[in-house]
């Protein structure tokens, strides 16, 4: 394994939490917006129909996995501009 991977993993990895704290509070004011209520539908919940929850569940696997994606490629790209390597 590289160097520049190994020191890129706790990067990485912080950059993984930060990304999860946004795209929950993106989804989560996607969801007042979008469904008009405060709190998203859980899969379990009895009173929520099934097209609420599916929406809600597909809503919140997109932002997740757009933040995820932006945030990393940043990552990515600000530590090939410091060290001249891409992580990864």
């Amino acid at each position: 394994m590289k160097a520049s991977k190994i020191a890129y993993k706790p990067v990485g990895m912080a950059l993984g939490a930060v990304s999860g704290m946004i795209a929950g509070a993106a989804f989560k004011q996607a969801w007042k917006v979008i469904g008009h209520q405060d709190d998203a539908p859980d899969a379990t919940d009895q009173d929520r129909s099934w097209r609420e929850v599916l929406i809600a569940a597909a809503l919140q696997g997109a932002i997740f996995a757009v933040v995820k994606a932006a945030v990393d490629r940043s990552g990515a790209t600000a530590t090939h501009r410091l060290t001249g390597t891409w992580p990864g």
